[in-house]
């Protein structure tokens, strides 16, 4: 499956942006998806995820309660709604897939999914 990210932009400490990530392939309702964000000088770290079929949504302890994964299948799209940012999440945003049954343990691994998109970049100015 090919991943196109878009959504970022600028904006102030308490503000939010809606990331959105297309999908191409048949067979994306099935993917578990997730978003990942990299800020300059870390590594990559994992923000929230989803599988595709049950359980509740993961969270990073950082962005729990302030951001919220969604998806819509017959769209072929992955969501991640930030609001009260906060200069802290200033990155690189990025959203992946995969067709593996990951579980608790593994579903935040950024190693353990197969397709990437390009990265979107979020600043929040304080």
């Amino acid at each position: 499956v090919q991943l196109q990210a878009s959504g970022g932009g600028l904006v102030q400490a308490g503000g939010s942006l809606r990331l959105s990530c297309a999908a191409s392939g048949h067979t994306f309702s099935t993917y578990t998806t997730g978003w990942f964000r990299q800020a300059p000088g870390k590594e990559r770290e994992f923000v929230a995820a989803r599988r595709w079929s049950f359980g509740s949504p993961y969270y990073a302890d950082s962005v729990k309660g302030r951001f919220t994964i969604s998806r819509d299948n017959s769209r072929k799209t992955v969501y991640l709604q930030m609001n009260s940012l906060e200069p802290e999440d200033t990155a690189v945003y990025f959203c992946a897939a995969t067709a593996r049954g990951l579980i608790t343990t593994t579903i935040k691994l950024p190693d353990e999914y197969d397709s990437w998109g390009q990265g979107t970049q979020v600043t929040v100015s304080s």
